[in-house]
């Protein structure tokens, strides 16, 4: 989502901030800006168009600086339109970027309407540029340190100020932000990725923190107004470009990149121990009673997946919460469960929210299974699992999502062997079954031919309904979700067994029903589903297994998978319905990396 990049040098930092905000590019974007103190006050350059138009502008105008803040936004408050996009100025003596939502915006855009501030943009940014310039009173430090305490959200901010032209100051609160030190230049950014091959050492703002960077270094204060000291750590962000190679579309690479990532994901090694989840875990898991799952979206659904393995495997009561709502109800907290927060980037904001609910509540044991070491989510959970799916550029995840399974099913490998329902015998299988995946899921793939020429049909519908049952209902979900994604027709996903207690309404000629069917327990279950459907002139679409028995018939298309893959059957299944998101998305020719409205990082609530 929105992107933070802020310099102070002895050099030109105009290039630097440039490149900072292609980095994040990735992450999702409406708009763009970059601004610089000169000696007549901050000046600046905006774009609704790519970062790259941003650039092209910059050299025209020779932008300039050494001090500057730059920022790529995803539209919350106010139109992606140039006046809305950052930096926003307060009477062209102070600049501002800002990722997050200020909930309580409207009565202080009142309070200093009162004082004399006009707005021009619809933004609830402009709000905080106003307050940091009515606080000023010649150190730019102290007046955001007091302009924070009046704010309601989630906020982090990087700002300038003409009087204090070799300052960037900087603060945070439910969205990430880390300084990065240098020799004799130092750096803010929302992401340290942004500020590869500009240095390797950072330091990670805590929430509530002020910070104050200039030549000779940085200044820290906590949500209390102390002084503070953050331990610099040394972090290799890898920045260099990532290349298509001969794919179309990132989401196709990605896609085709899962072996890989599995392979990369699942741990050295014969045994599952512990210890893969910290050091702590051994303890950790040894105290607990049942499992608690929270995450957003794609990580929702491998959530909802693992809740099947971890009861079926482990033995263990599991629970999955939508991490958005979690923190809004009133909920009966078990101080013996595991908390597990799941999320790609590890900034999500609604899953961070919610895991310091859960930890405000007494919930002592914490666990985060995300892609990113150094995010929020890793530092704040007592333990991690890190998948090892490498950057995904495309918005719809892929890699991300499957060795978020990888890591899960993993977790419930290791909780039933300390729980006495997993034997020797029942963990080598598994490691084994795991060990394969990556050699399965490269025969899934060749598939992509024949669900090519499905996604010519299908490129031509307007709705869809996805099924599945028991363990592959949270893979149907997925399914329908990737549909909506990119391809932007509208898709739902049912329990199979739902079909008749309302959906079935919706069948006609004209509804395509995709159907997930793998050789398990519930298959005659889902035959009877499937006839259901027939019997309504509905058009199935159905990944089988091989050994299903289901065939190619009038109103019946048949896509045979490989082979059928007991527990691990989810990973292989949802990879054709990815391939048919993306290949009816480009059937339609819609931008598949970078789908309307939608962004990487999810860091607003």
């Amino acid at each position: 989502m929105c992107g933070i990049v802020g310099a102070v040098a002895q050099r030109n930092i105009v290039p630097v901030l440039i490149e900072g905000l292609r980095r994040l590019e990735y992450r999702g974007y409406d708009s763009c800006g970059v601004a610089v103190v000169s000696s007549e006050g901050p000046r600046r350059a905006r774009s609704v168009a790519r970062v790259a138009d941003l650039d092209e502008q910059v050299r025209e105008t020779h932008l300039d600086g050494v001090t500057g803040i730059a920022h790529t936004r995803w539209a919350t408050h106010g139109a992606p339109v140039t006046d809305n996009a950052h930096p926003i100025f307060s009477r062209d003596e102070l600049a501002l970027v800002h990722n997050g939502i200020i909930e309580n915006y409207e009565s202080l855009r009142e309070t200093l309407r009162g004082k004399g501030y006009e707005f021009v943009s619809q933004t609830d940014t402009e709000v905080i540029a106003h307050l940091i310039h009515s606080l000023y009173r010649g150190d730019l430090f102290l007046a955001v340190r007091e302009a924070v305490q009046q704010l309601h959200g989630a906020y982090a901010i990087a700002v300038l100020h003409k009087a204090q032209p070799h300052t960037v100051v900087g603060a945070r609160a439910g969205s990430p932000l880390v300084v990065g030190v240098g020799e004799h230049e130092n750096f803010l950014a929302s992401d340290a990725l942004a500020l590869a091959g500009s240095t390797d050492r950072f330091m990670f703002l805590e929430e509530g923190d002020v910070c104050e960077i200039t030549l000779e270094g940085v200044r820290i204060a906590d949500r209390d107004g102390n002084e503070a000291k953050r331990d610099v750590r040394q972090v290799q962000a890898y920045g260099g470009a990532v290349e298509l190679g001969p794919y179309r579309h990132f989401m196709q690479k990605e896609i085709f990149e899962q072996p890989r990532a599995i392979a990369d994901t699942i741990p050295a090694g014969e045994t599952f121990d512990a210890a893969l989840f910290g050091d702590a875990a051994g303890k950790a898991f040894a105290g607990i009673d049942s499992v608690l799952i929270l995450a957003c979206g794609t990580s929702y659904y491998s959530g909802l997946t693992a809740k099947y393995w971890l009861e079926s495997v482990a033995k263990i009561p599991t629970q999955v919460e939508i991490a958005s709502e979690y923190r809004y109800r009133e909920s009966v907290p078990n101080p013996r469960s595991l908390v597990v927060v799941i999320s790609q980037s590890g900034e999500t904001a609604d899953t961070l929210a919610a895991l310091k609910h859960a930890q405000s509540l007494g919930h002592e044991h914490t666990l985060a299974i995300c892609n990113v070491a150094t995010s929020a989510m890793a530092r704040l959970t007592e333990l991690a699992f890190l998948t090892h799916a490498g950057r995904e550029i495309g918005v719809a995840s892929t890699k991300a999502f499957t060795t978020q399974l990888v890591a899960l099913f993993i977790l419930a490998v290791t909780l039933g062997k300390l729980r006495g329902h997993v034997s020797a015998a029942d963990e080598q299988n598994y490691v084994k079954l795991l060990r394969h995946l990556p050699a399965a899921l490269n025969s899934v793939l060749a598939l992509e031919p024949q669900i090519i020429a499905w996604s010519e049909e299908f490129s031509r519908k307007e709705n869809a309904l996805f099924l599945g049952r028991g363990l592959h209902y949270p893979i149907a979900l997925e399914g329908a979700l990737k549909l909506k994604e990119i391809s932007y027709i509208h898709a739902e996903a049912y329990p199979a067994g739902e079909l008749k207690h309302g959906p079935l309404a919706l069948v006609t000629e004209a509804m395509p029903v995709v159907t997930v069917a793998p050789n398990d327990a519930l298959l005659e279950k889902l035959k009877s589903n499937i006839q259901e459907v027939r019997a309504r002139g509905g058009q199935l679409y159905v990944f089988a297994d091989a050994d299903t028995r289901i065939v190619n018939d009038e109103g019946i298309h048949v896509i045979r998978m490989p082979e059928h893959y007991g527990l691990l059957s989810p990973i292989l299944h949802v990879v054709p319905l990815q391939l048919l998101a993306y290949h009816t998305a480009c059937a339609r020719g819609t931008d598949v990396d970078k789908p309307r409205n939608l962004a990487k990082s999810v860091t607003v609530e």
